[in-house]
């Protein structure tokens, strides 16, 4: 895999431990809340098989190789090795799938459509994610003493409303907790499921492959009612990878198969230990592995846990949205700093989370009915991980190997959808139809960005040209400088235009910039401006943004001052042009969504704040436009 960029910033020496507790809390979220519901969900969820010890030998077996052949093998040992200048996640999947087919239009167009689905998986599974670990920990009251059975429900909207409240204020001193809490949880997981096994030794027996193998060929559909459940037991790996950004890849792989793998096998070998001595155990085995003394502690901790996994969900949402942003897949919405200064905020991604999640809470009502939808939309993103990762390595492996090691991986994974998908009337249809609306709106938003950029290019006059023409006639200068935001520094800005005929004068100094971003995550200041001196006091000045750059265009014009290009921010006025989109019939494409797309234009946030420029230093110019 030579092809793919090698992360040189792990951590090492006395740093690796304590990156390796932090994302504890901020990685192993998901996948360390699974043991909640994933095994209940075998055998006392919608589908329920047998309880028996073949089955739950089998059904065990499926669990550990699940965890050992996705997690450990495909995520922390491969797709991990695949990082956009050490960043991960699903957009640096794209974007370095996009970079292995660049001069192959056909195939990259192929990889958007792929990657914009992935984008929408993950959404929806950050929809069902807090919505299934919050249930699943609260409904331990239920097993502590049933008459707590009818505050179930209200205790998780509660915990869910205050948790996406505080959103706005920040987490810097929660996240002090998350590391040691996530810990204690992981310590637990292991200490419960060793207690069990002492009892039941026979339980390791689910350690051989054999196990596995013999519960498939001789019950085909009960093990594929079981593999629906096992889904949810790795659908958190997708957070190893991309909290590799965040943590290095030697920190994240440490914490997995020194704290995390061991505790989680032990686990659920614990949780059937615990079945093969009391089949009626099977309502709830997660917390009835707990002495009576420790339910509600055991609860507690639960609950906390369940909320870190939620606010990781909402950072990792608001994270990918504004990579997104940047890579020009949704419209520009509001980002805010926290009040601690600690993240960003996206009011949007944020309310809306909440409104999607409340939802599912109140209509589904059960972490059993939530297992079908989690396990439908995991299944998708992982397969989605799968085919853009063996995009990449096929660059210099070629597509015969790539697809031998990957198809191993979707094969598994397909079985997983499919076990799931016999389910989707369990609430999987409601996860399918906003996931499906999410991939609509995103790609007609990146579809009507070509058409839009392409209309404005078809009509563009050069900036060479106007000024020749401009210095036979020079209309009068005044004090002052003018800067015209526009998509292209060559051609002339539609608000340049339109102040040069209604106001008929120009600055005495003009400045046409054009904000670019780029596919690597952060731009250093070297390397941010690229400033040309025309005729006639005339400057064109080309910023480039990462994708995790704060776009900030008067910071980046400071910066020009090295190249004689200096501003005074008193002195200066920025000219904006706002441009009204008219949808058209008979173009290349469909009618309706040219309304989505100029709706979802109108309704895009200010470039004013999105480039924080100082609102009362602009000048904004209407035109219209037909696409």
């Amino acid at each position: 895999m030579s092809n793919l960029d090698l992360h040189t910033g792990d951590a090492t020496g006395r740093r690796l431990p304590v990156l390796a507790l932090a994302a504890l809390g901020v990685v192993f979220g998901s996948v360390g809340t699974a043991p909640l519901f994933a095994l209940k969900a075998v055998f006392a969820g919608a589908h329920p098989i047998p309880v028996s010890e073949a089955n739950i030998l089998g059904s065990l077996s499926l669990f550990f190789w699940a965890l050992i052949i996705v997690v450990s093998f495909k995520y922390t040992i491969f797709i991990m090795r695949a990082d956009n200048s050490g960043e991960g996640g699903i957009m640096a999947l794209i974007t370095l799938a996009l970079r292995a087919l660049h001069g192959k239009p056909k195939q990259a167009r192929t990889v958007v459509v792929i990657g914009i689905i992935g984008t929408a998986l993950f959404f929806a599974c950050g929809m069902v994610t807090p919505a299934i670990s919050v249930l699943s920990a609260v409904e331990g009251l239920k097993v502590a003493t049933p008459a707590l059975e009818p505050v179930v429900i209200p205790i998780t909207l509660a915990v869910l409303f205050i948790l996406f409240y505080v959103q706005r204020h920040g987490t810097a001193l929660v996240d002090r907790f998350v590391g040691p809490v996530m810990l204690l949880w992981i310590v637990s997981l292991a200490l419960l499921g060793v207690n069990a096994i002492v009892a039941h030794p026979g339980v390791l027996m689910a350690l051989n492959p054999a196990s596995a193998v013999g519960f498939v060929v001789d019950h085909r559909l009960l093990a594929l009612a079981a593999l629906g459940c096992v889904a949810l037991a790795v659908a958190g790996a997708e957070a190893l990878y991309a909290g590799m950004g965040q943590f290095g890849r030697k920190p994240v792989r440490g914490a997995w198969f020194v704290v995390v793998l061991p505790a989680l096998v032990l686990n659920y070998l614990g949780q059937g230990a615990l079945l093969l001595g009391d089949a009626a155990a099977a309502r709830n085995p997660f917390f009835l592995l707990a002495p009576g003394w420790a339910l509600f502690p055991l609860v507690g901790l639960a609950t906390a846990v369940a909320a870190i996994v939620s606010q990781t969900v909402i950072s990792a949402a608001s994270s990918v949205t504004r990579q997104a942003i940047m890579l020009g897949f949704v419209p520009r919405m509001e980002v805010q700093r926290t009040a601690d200064m600690g993240q960003f905020y996206l009011p949007v991604v944020n309310w809306g989370l909440l409104l999607v999640v409340m939802l599912l809470v109140l209509g589904i009502r059960s972490s059993d009915n939530l297992v079908a939808p989690y396990g439908i939309v995991a299944s998708g993103q992982m397969m989605i991980t799968s085919l853009l990762t063996a995009a990449i390595v096929a660059r210099g492996w070629g597509w015969v190997k790539a697809g031998v090691l990957f198809g191993g991986f979707l094969a598994i994974e397909l079985a997983f959808l499919v076990a799931n998908i016999f389910n989707i009337s369990q609430g999987g249809w409601l996860l399918l139809l906003t996931a499906g609306a999410i991939f609509i709106a995103m790609a007609t938003w990146k579809q009507g960005r070509v058409l839009h950029s392409a209309r404005i290019r078809s009509e563009r006059l050069e900036l060479s040209m106007f000024l020749e023409s401009l210095a036979a006639s020079m209309p009068t200068r005044v004090g002052g400088t003018s800067v015209f935001l526009n998509a292209d520094v060559r051609a002339v800005p539609h608000a340049l235009l339109h102040n040069l005929m209604h106001n008929k004068v120009l600055h005495e100094r003009v400045v046409v910039v054009a904000a670019q971003f780029s596919d690597v995550p952060c731009v250093p200041d070297g390397g941010r401006v690229k400033v040309r001196k025309l005729r006639d006091n005339f400057w064109s000045v080309s910023v480039l943004f990462g994708f995790k750059d704060e776009p900030d265009i008067p910071r980046a014009l400071s910066l020009c001052a090295n190249s004689g290009l200096e501003f005074d921010a008193l002195e200066t006025t920025y000219f904006i042009g706002r441009e009204t989109l008219f949808p058209r019939f008979h173009s290349e494409m469909a009618f309706w969504r040219e309304r989505i797309f100029v709706a979802m234009y109108r309704n895009a946030g200010s470039p004013t704040a999105f480039f924080r420029i100082p609102s009362n230093r602009v000048v904004e110019l209407g035109a219209q436009v037909t696409l």
